[in-house]
């Protein structure tokens, strides 16, 4: 709850509780706030327990800090159906990034030249010298536009 809190700050807080309230009441401030944060986690608790009953027993294993997104991706990449962790693990970021580096600058990367000598399915992204003539744009109509 006050995990943003330092120490000067608690300090400071303390003292200005202090000043505020005087050393005779404080004790009794203190214990009127902290009932009153139980009864705001017993009412929230009584509300969860409330709702869950009325979802039905289909919903018994719901929790309510499913509903924040972050909790909810996090679960869902978790979780092993979908077989992320096997296509996360297979992937090399660092080898790919190297072979499209080598083919746009026109280099034969390692990973090609120690394959059978075919593409494997890949795409030639190299220019052909017989192509440079040929202008793939479609011709312009200044009366379109």
């Amino acid at each position: 709850m006050f995990n943003d809190i330092g120490p000067l700050e608690l300090v400071t807080l303390v003292v200005l509780a202090v000043l505020v309230f005087g050393p005779d009441k404080l004790p009794k401030v203190i214990q009127d706030v902290m009932r009153t944060v139980r009864k705001i986690r017993e009412f929230s608790e009584s509300a969860k327990q409330d709702i869950r009953q009325e979802l039905g027993p289909e919903f018994k294993d719901f929790e309510f800090e499913d509903l924040n997104p972050k909790t909810f991706i996090r679960k869902q990449l978790d979780n092993d159906e979908l077989g992320l962790k096997e296509i996360r693990n297979g992937f090399d970021l660092k080898k790919e990034m190297a072979e499209v580096t080598d083919t746009v600058h026109g280099r034969e990367s390692d990973a090609t030249s120690s394959s059978s000598g075919s593409s494997g399915g890949r795409i030639d992204m190299t220019k052909k010298p017989g192509d440079s003539g040929k202008d793939d744009r479609p011709p312009f109509d200044a009366d379109a536009t």
